[in-house]
C-alpha cells in the first residue's frame, strides 16, 4: 500500500496540489486523469520520490518494492536488453553483480566464499535464478523476439527500447508498480499483452495514460486531478465520465426528486457492472460499483472544447481514386502500388506499423509530396481540409496573436466577436484569445489547427494522428465531433477507442500491400488475437 498524506506543490505562481490525502491499496490498478497541466506526470514523480513535495509525505508499506517505468530511452545504451530488464529489480540485480565479480576473482579467498554463500542466499530468496526466463517471458510478450535479448540497448530501434523499458518497470512483481503513459510507441499485439498482465496484476497498479480503451481495460479506480485536489473514485474511465455526467444533471435538476435520481443512479450502475470485462478486476469492480450511493458521484469541473464539423457541400458519388502510388524516402520503399477507391460516406482509418507509410500517402494524396510512380484522383465536388502530423510551420516564428492567427484561415466577412466567440469555444476565452501563436503548448496548437478546419467547411477531412499532445477531454470533444460529421474521412490514430467508434473501413498498409476490410477495429483486433493464436499453436 501506498499513502498520501497532505502533500503540497507549488511551481512559482502556480498551486498544482494542496492537502492531498489518498490511499492506493493492492489488487486495483489507478488511473490518474486531468487536463494537460494538472500535474499527472508530477504526482507519480511525488509518488516515486523523484520530486519532493512543499508539505506532507509519502509513504509505502514496510518491505514494499516500488518500479516505475523510465522515461529516458537512452539511459541505458552500454547494457545488454536483459540486463537493462534485470536492472528493475535493483537489489537482485545488485547481488548478482556481486556475486558474479566475486566468482570471476583469480584469487578466490575464503572469505570471498563465506561473502559467496550470503550472496547465493539472497539470491535464491528473491527468485533470482529464475530471474533472466522470467525478463525473457516478458520481453518476448512485449514482442522483443530472443535473437534481441543479448544485444546491446544502443542496437534496438525506438519502439524497441519503449518495450524494453517496459518490462523493466514490470519485473520482479513490484509491489507498486508507476507507469506513466505505457502504451506509448506500442503495437496492438503488445498493448493487449500489457492490459491482460494488469488485469491479473495482483499488486498496485497506478498509471497516466490518455488512452481511454487502455483505461476502461484495466482501471478499477480513476484518480481525478482537478483544482489542486485529487479524487479517487470507483470504475473504469468511461464510468467515471459518464457518472459526472449525470452528476451534473443531477445538479442541473435539483426540483428533481431524490427517489427518481436513486433509480438513475441505480440503472446506472447495473449497466456499467453488466459491461464489465471478463477478468478478476471485473468481479472487483462490480462489488465496487454496487456499493456506491447517490453521495459517491460528483460532478466534473472539466471544460470541453466545442468541436463540430459542417460540410458546406454535399460530396457527390465520384470521391477519390488512388491508382498504383509508390514511393521510396532516403532508400526505403513506404509505399508500393497502393491503390484503392474512397467512397461516399466512408470513414477509413489507415492502420498498420508504419507510420511513414500512412503519413505520406497522406501528403501526397494533399498534394504535399510528389510520388515516384502511379496517380490520385479527387473528386470534384470534393473539398478537403487537412490535420498534418506536424503542425510545425502554422505557429514556428508566427508572432500573431490567436485571433489574428485564425483570421487568415477564417471568411473575409466574418468579425471580431465572431473569432473570439469561436475561439472560446475552443477554450481560448478573453486574454487567451491574445496569446501569441509562437508561444502555444502542443494542445493548445492542436486545437488552433482544429479551428483551423472547422472553419474550411470541407467535406472531406484528411487526420494524421490528431489526438496527440490532447487531454481526455479535447479527445473526447474531438470523437464526438468526429463521429457526428456528415462528410467523408481518412485518417489515423493509435486511440482504439477514437479508431473503433469512428471507422466504418480500415486499409491496413502492409510489406505485403493493402488489406481493405469493412469491419470494426473491434473485430479487427479479434482477428489479430486468433491469428496468434493459431501461428503460436503451430509455431
Amino acid at each position: 500500500m501506498i499513502t498520501v498524506s497532505n502533500v503540497s506543490l507549488r511551481f512559482g505562481d502556480k498551486k498544482l496540489f494542496e492537502d492531498v490525502n489518498l490511499k492506493f491499496t493492492p489488487g486495483h490498478c489507478y488511473g490518474v486523469i486531468g487536463a494537460n497541466g494538472a500535474g499527472k506526470s508530477t504526482f507519480l514523480k511525488i509518488l516515486s520520490g523523484e520530486i519532493e513535495p512543499q508539505s506532507g509525505g509519502v509513504s509505502m508499506s514496510p518491505g514494499e518494492r516500488l518500479a516505475v517505468l523510465k522515461q529516458d530511452h537512452f539511459a541505458y545504451e552500454d547494457k545488454q536488453v536483459l540486463d537493462t530488464v534485470l536492472m528493475g529489480h535493483e537489489k537482485l540485480y545488485a547481488v548478482k553483480q556481486e556475486k558474479d565479480a566475486i566468482y570471476m576473482e583469480e584469487d578466490f579467498s575464503e572469505e570471498d566464499g563465506m561473502r559467496a554463500a550470503e550472496l547465493e542466499g539472497e539470491f535464491a530468496e528473491m527468485n533470482g535464478w529464475e530471474a533472466e526466463s522470467d525478463a525473457a517471458v516478458l520481453l518476448k510478450g512485449l514482442g522483443i523476439d530472443e535473437s534481441l535479448h543479448t544485444k546491446q540497448m544502443a542496437e534496438l530501434s525506438g519502439d524497441e527500447k519503449v518495450k524494453v523499458l517496459l518490462a523493466q518497470a514490470l519485473f520482479g512483481n513490484p509491489d507498486i508498480l508507476l507507469l506513466d503513459e505505457p502504451t506509448n510507441g506500442l503495437d496492438i499485439q503488445a498493448i493487449q499483452w500489457l492490459e491482460e498482465f494488469l488485469i491479473n496484476f495482483e499488486n498496485t497498479v497506478i498509471v497516466v495514460s490518455h488512452d481511454r480503451h487502455f483505461l476502461n481495460k484495466v482501471c478499477t479506480h480513476i484518480a481525478d486531478v482537478d483544482y489542486g485536489k485529487i479524487e479517487i473514485y470507483i470504475g473504469n474511465y468511461d464510468f467515471w465520465y459518464e457518472s459526472s455526467q449525470l452528476a451534473k444533471k443531477m445538479a442541473q435538476e435539483e426540483n428533481k426528486k431524490k427517489e427518481e435520481k436513486i433509480k438513475d443512479l441505480q440503472a446506472f450502475i447495473a449497466r456499467f457492472s453488466a459491461n464489465a470485462s471478463k477478468s478478476r478486476q471485473a468481479t472487483s469492480r462490480k462489488k465496487l460499483l454496487d456499493s456506491i450511493t447517490l453521495d459517491d458521484i460528483k460532478p466534473s469541473s472539466r471544460k470541453y472544447p466545442y468541436i463540430a464539423f459542417e460540410a458546406e457541400r454535399e460530396i457527390g458519388n465520384d470521391l477519390l481514386r488512388v491508382d498504383g502510388l509508390t514511393k521510396t524516402i532516403n532508400g526505403k520503399k513506404v509505399l508500393d502500388n497502393v491503390s484503392f477507391i474512397m467512397n461516399k460516406d466512408d470513414k477509413i482509418a489507415l492502420i498498420g506499423p508504419d507510420d511513414i507509410a500512412k503519413t505520406t500517402l497522406m501528403q501526397i494524396l494533399m498534394g504535399e509530396m510528389e510520388p515516384d510512380a502511379g496517380t490520385y484522383k479527387w473528386g470534384v465536388t470534393t473539398s478537403q481540409s487537412y490535420f498534418p502530423k506536424d503542425n510545425s510551420e502554422f505557429f514556428e516564428g508566427v508572432d500573431l496573436p490567436l485571433v489574428d492567427w485564425l483570421r487568415q484561415y477564417s471568411p473575409e466577412d466574418e468579425t471580431e466577436t465572431f473569432l473570439r466567440g469561436f475561439l472560446g469555444r475552443m477554450l481560448f476565452s478573453g486574454e487567451e484569445a491574445l496569446k501569441k501563436a509562437n508561444v502555444l503548448s502542443g494542445g493548445e496548437k492542436v486545437r488552433c489547427m482544429l479551428s483551423k478546419m472547422m472553419l474550411s467547411h470541407a467535406n472531406v477531412l484528411l487526420l494524421d494522428e490528431p489526438t496527440n499532445h490532447l487531454d481526455l477531454e479535447s479527445i473526447t470533444a474531438l470523437n464526438n465531433g468526429l463521429i457526428k460529421f456528415k462528410g467523408s474521412m481518412l485518417f489515423t490514430s493509435h486511440d482504439h477507442q477514437f479508431i473503433n467508434s469512428i471507422a466504418n473501413r480500415l486499409i491496413e498498409i502492409t510489406p505485403q500491400g493493402l488489406i481493405d476490410k469493412e469491419i470494426s477495429y473491434d473485430e479487427y483486433v479479434r482477428d489479430h488475437e486468433l491469428q496468434e493464436k493459431v501461428s503460436a499453436m503451430y509455431a
